[in-house]
């Protein structure tokens, strides 16, 4: 139940600031927002340094000796309250709004990158650390350009705002003050990159976790079946552990780091007080007061700015990930011709091809000439290569060398999709979604099917005695992957939706192998009938079928070693006399 496939790659050379950017530049369709946003800090960011000269008002104000009405102070303090609460509605309401925007719009776009990924992509990565990607990682881009972007705007501006009052007050005590800030600078500095490490980590934690929960939620009829409760218990345990510990080693470094930063604060902060009583240009009492609130006002902002490398860090990580996804090559479509017409002539010249990675070629110099309407058998054993024929002639896979031509024509001009709306496809993995009997006999592009002409398609896969016998029929909703039916109910709602799709060329690679003998019968005269007047790949199906085809394809190591019809090939006592006869009690073997 072990996945033999690689987590993606979520470290990269590129740096942190370059993705950050990359990421703020989704910002740009939302502009208008940001600025109202912008100005709204700014407005709440005035407020500050208004507060510490109101406090050496309001000491002036007791100690004056003629004082204005006493609802002044009153006023200011309402008036200074009431713009600072609303400049930071208004900001903190767009720059969320901002934020969203710019979630949601990664999230469809990488959904939608994935979409048209090719097959190879899949087959390297794990799928739990694919859907974590969407489900964690952009979560993760959430809090880098929600909480931590609004933290940067608003406590920057406040800094600013507050720095800019010191120095009006005293320039020389605050350069002072500023001392410590490249000291500070250094210490987040190294924080932030020690950050990024531990962040990239737990993102490949959570998909590990991912990935050992699907497979035991998918697989745990194998699971119960061989004993393996411990085992995927010690997997998930051991998978969680390395969450556990990398995000300890997260908090304790993002938690060592604001203590530090607050400790430099203050040993300035003690040593401008020491310098500022005996040295001070200010005078009066409500000045020096003012000074030290507003330097007092400035630490919170200054800590809140510290706090956001370690969101900005973990949010930088998620978007590199989310990144390299993006910038991965969807499946090479160049062809412009949309084929409308197909007679089903399929022609396989000089075809080889071999796998990413492999050392040897799964298919070795093919050359396969198919009529219209035949049924063309492909037998073997396993790895011999028939399903990757039948792969490349749907163009699941690029890179094969030679050439597939469809009456005629090279399917590298056809466009995908025209392509595959001519091929109806059948696999020993059925996929079924949640949804409705009927919406997945009808999928995709058979959406707007007729439910007349589903019932029809149910009936030659021998599929509607089962359904109508369903709490609401073809309303019935039919759990994950089908897991409300039988193995046998599943295929034949397969078998239904390519029959529905009336395809001119029709692939069944052990369309029928989850089927019981009495289904099974059934099954086979359907396909006789949806066979008819189409060009039908069958890939090791069961004898009955094969005896039957026009033509048998036998494939041994990636190369066509014998072709004929049933009775011409026992006549040779090849390797389909062999195979043959090894299997004449069951079905030949994958």
């Amino acid at each position: 139940m072990a996945s033999s496939k690689n987590s993606p790659n979520t470290t990269s050379g590129t740096g942190s600031l370059s993705v950050y950017l990359r990421l703020l530049a989704y910002i740009k369709p939302h502009w208008m927002s940001f600025l109202i946003s912008v100005l709204g800090f700014i407005v709440y960011s005035a407020s500050q340094p208004a507060m510490a000269q109101y406090m050496e008002y309001l000491l002036n104000f007791i100690e004056a000796e003629q004082r204005p009405p006493l609802w002044h102070p009153s006023a200011i303090i309402i008036a200074i309250i009431f713009v600072r609460g609303f400049g930071g509605f208004i900001g903190n309401f767009f720059i969320a709004k901002v934020s969203f925007r710019i979630v949601d719009t990664l999230r469809v776009k990488l959904f939608n990158h994935m979409v048209y990924l090719p097959g190879e992509y899949y087959e390297r990565n794990d799928s739990g650390q694919l859907i974590s990607l969407i489900n964690f990682n952009v979560n993760n881009v959430t809090t880098a350009s929600t909480e931590a972007l609004k933290t940067i705007i608003r406590e920057g501006t406040t800094v600013v705002a507050l720095l800019g009052y010191l120095f009006y007050k005293d320039w020389v005590l605050t350069l002072l003050m500023m001392g410590v800030v490249p000291v500070i600078a250094a210490l987040v500095g190294f924080v932030g990159k020690r950050l990024r490490r531990l962040s990239t980590k737990v993102q490949h934690s959570m998909g590990d976790i991912t990935q050992v929960t699907s497979e035991m939620v998918n697989g745990y009829r194998v699971m119960r079946s061989f004993g393996g409760e411990e085992y995927e218990k010690s997997r998930f345990a051991e998978a969680s552990w390395r969450n556990y510990v990398q995000n300890i080693k997260i908090v304790l470094t993002s938690t060592l780091n604001t203590p530090l930063i607050q400790i430099l604060i203050s040993l300035a902060m003690a040593s401008l007080l020491w310098v500022a009583l005996g040295q001070m240009q200010i005078q009066d009492a409500g000045a020096f007061v003012a000074y030290f609130l507003a330097v007092g006002m400035v630490l919170k902002p200054m800590r809140q700015l510290s706090e956001t490398v370690p969101m900005i860090q973990k949010g930088v990580a998620a978007a590199d990930s989310i990144f390299q996804v993006l910038d991965e090559t969807p499946e090479e479509d160049n062809g412009k011709h949309v084929p409308t017409n197909i007679r089903g002539q399929v022609e396989f010249n000089n075809l080889s091809f071999r796998y990413k990675g492999s050392d040897r070629e799964a298919l070795s110099n093919i050359n396969l000439n198919v009529e219209p309407g035949q049924v063309v058998a492909l037998v073997g054993r396993s790895g011999s290569g028939k399903s990757t024929l039948v792969n490349l002639l749907a163009r699941f896979y690029g890179g094969a060398q030679g050439s597939i031509l469809i009456d005629g024509t090279d399917i590298t001009t056809f466009t995908l999709k025209g392509l595959r709306s001519q091929i109806a496809l059948v696999t020993q993995q059925v996929v079924l979604f949640n949804d409705s009997v009927a919406h997945n006999i009808g999928y995709g592009g058979l959406n707007q099917t007729p439910i007349e002409q589903i019932k029809n398609a149910a009936d030659l896969a021998f599929a509607s005695e089962f359904i109508e016998q369903l709490p609401e029929g073809y309303d019935t909703f039919i759990g994950e992957g089908g897991a409300k039916l039988s193995g046998g109910q599943r295929q034949r709602l397969a078998i239904a939706r390519a029959i529905l799709k009336d395809a001119p060329i029709l692939i069944l690679d052990e369309a029928t192998s989850a089927l019981d003998n009495e289904s099974e019968r059934h099954i086979q005269n359907a396909l006789e009938t949806v066979s008819k007047g189409r060009t039908t790949f069958v890939v090791a199906h069961r004898l009955s079928t094969i005896e039957k085809a026009d033509v048998i394809v036998v494939m041994d190591q990636g190369e066509i070693v014998e072709t004929g019809t049933h009775t011409e090939l026992m006549k040779k006592q090849g390797h389909y006399t062999r195979l043959h006869n090894a299997n004449q009690s069951d079905s030949l073997t994958l």
